[in-house]
């Protein structure tokens, strides 16, 4: 089967642009087009090469992850998963995580992807926003589920993809008593599919809630960013998890979507040495490296590889890693800009036009992005505004779950706001300058502060805690925390016992690398933070 692309291959991208048409589907499912067509067409083609922590390899054709993922619908189904109710998936890079995002699509079920590094707090507050039915996850993670059960009230099934234990059933054992064939839920484009939670600055995490034609308005942007996607020989791999947008949408979906084979490996923690080493080995052509992880991939001495295409997100890479990019894979990097609720709008095509310093690319055919004044106006050329997409993109999230309001606010008319700042040149290169509110970028990660601040707080010496990134070198930001305790409290011994506790209830990736203890927070008249003055007088 010829894998079907979007964008036509041409030396002008405005050409690309114009000629760009989105596709109309009747019925659009996610696992019907990542892997139900292909086992159809042709069963045996690989699909996924997984190299687990021991060092073994598995590989997994689209018949395979068909007929299990059909096994897991049927089981899921059989403990009462319904179309539109949610299951929740906390595990990393593994086979089992594509089963049950399949398994879900093919029932209509609404899969909720969570990070394994969340604590029970974070766990907690995700799964009882979105009620979700199901929990899917493995033994580090089961304790997590076990400890916070009973405040899950919509809660009835949890599987371990390791063994039965602790109230869990084996997810293997499951599937070995079911069918292999399950009639796959027609679903149209904007159907709901997942629920994408994003970092809050000003509440709790967010449910972005996804439709299925999500896939479809990520292509164009992936077979940019990765010079026309799928040429013959490609091998896409990312380290990032595949429980956030960049590693799900950028990377798992479409590769699969494309035959185009791919790599899922689990780092405990990122090796820069290791990265290297299994682009070499297992032949990677293509991959998603978040800026972070390029920047530690610098430090490392280690010989070139040779890529045919890299994409970079979530920040301004400069000149100098550009260039280092250009010798270390023997190709340029491509820069491109999203988020949550609007993935993959802008974005670099080297073959195509000159990535520009400082820039994240241009307007992906499909997409209308521009820079609005604080009305809602379209700013001139060269003024300084909020990034903004225009409503039709399919990539476009439908709402927040179960919060209107705040849906209602992320638009102006027909244009979702960003929160971001930045230009737009004479030529169509837009440029970021900075966020509008008080989200955190720090290592790859979008961190909202409200919920380190909630956790803070509630600890019994701490009155009041304020939080804000501060630039790093490698990390772009940290995470530093100011808080205001009883008096005699402030030791540093508190300071370790705030950052284990962020660590332990939320996740180890938002912990404070700084505390700075103070006597008063500054706050507006209404009583909220001014986190720009701690900013200021840090």
């Amino acid at each position: 089967m010829q894998p079907e692309t979007l964008i036509r291959n041409s030396a002008n991208w405005q050409d690309m642009r114009n000629s760009f048409r989105w596709p109309q589907p009747e019925f659009y499912n996610i696992a019907e087009q990542i892997v139900e067509r292909w086992a159809r067409a042709e069963p045996d083609r690989l699909a996924l090469s997984y190299l687990d922590l021991d060092g073994g390899l598995r590989e997994y054709s689209y018949l395979q992850l068909s007929r299990d993922s059909s096994r897991l619908a049927n089981t899921l189904a059989a403990h009462g998963l319904r179309r539109g109710d949610r299951c929740a998936v906390l595990l990393p890079q593994t086979p089992e995580t594509i089963l049950s995002h399949l398994a879900c699509y093919k029932l209509g079920a609404i899969a909720v992807p969570l990070f394994t590094l969340f604590g029970e707090d974070g766990l907690r507050y995700r799964l009882q926003n979105a009620g979700v039915s199901a929990v899917i996850t493995d033994g580090a993670n089961l304790h997590k589920i076990v400890n916070i059960r009973d405040d899950l009230t919509t809660l009835e099934t949890v599987y371990s993809i390791d063994r039965a234990e602790s109230g869990a059933k084996g997810f293997w054992q499951e599937l070995d008593l079911a069918s292999d064939s399950i009639e796959c839920a027609r679903t149209g484009p904007d159907d709901p599919a997942f629920i994408s939670y994003t970092s809050g600055t000003t509440g709790p995490p967010k449910g972005a809630l996804h439709a299925h034609r999500v896939l479809l308005g990520h292509l164009p942007g992936v077979e940019s960013h990765h010079n026309f996607l799928p040429q013959k020989g490609d091998r896409l791999w990312t380290p990032a998890d595949w429980a956030w947008m960049g590693g799900l949408t950028n990377v798992m979906m479409p590769a699969l979507n494309y035959g185009v084979p791919l790599v899922a490996h689990r780092m405990a923690k990122f090796d820069p040495e290791h990265a290297f080493w299994l682009m070499e080995n297992l032949q990677i052509r293509n991959v998603f490296l978040p800026p972070t992880a390029l920047k530690l991939m610098r430090q490392a001495v280690v010989k070139p590889v040779n890529l045919r295409s890299v994409g970079s997100g979530g920040e301004a890479l400069g000149a100098e890693l550009l260039d280092w990019g250009r010798e270390k894979f023997g190709t340029t990097i491509n820069e491109f800009y999203g988020q949550t609720e609007c993935n993959l709008v802008l974005g670099n095509s080297h073959t195509v036009f000159a990535p520009r310093d400082g820039s994240t690319g241009k307007a992906v055919p499909g997409s209308e992005v521009a820079i609005l004044d604080s009305e809602g106006n379209q700013l001139p050329v060269g003024e300084t505004g909020e990034i903004a997409i225009k409503r039709g993109a399919p990539q476009m999230f439908l709402g927040y779950w179960q919060q209107p309001e705040k849906t209602a606010e992320k638009f102006s008319g027909d244009w979702l706001r960003t929160g971001d700042e930045g230009i737009c040149d004479k030529d169509g290169y837009f440029h970021f300058s900075a966020r509008q509110d008080d989200v955190i970028t720090s290592s790859g990660y979008r961190i909202g502060p409200s919920e380190i601040e909630d956790c803070l707080a509630s600890h019994s010496d701490v009155a009041m805690a304020g939080v804000i990134g501060v630039p790093d070198p490698v990390r772009t930001e940290i995470v530093k925390a100011f808080v205001v305790v009883a008096p005699g409290k402030a030791t540093e011994a508190l300071k370790v016992e705030l950052i284990k506790r962020v660590r332990s209830r939320i996740s180890p990736h938002v912990a404070p690398r700084e505390i700075e203890f103070i006597d008063a927070l500054p706050m507006t008249a209404t009583g909220k933070i001014m986190r720009r003055a701690l900013k200021k007088q840090n």
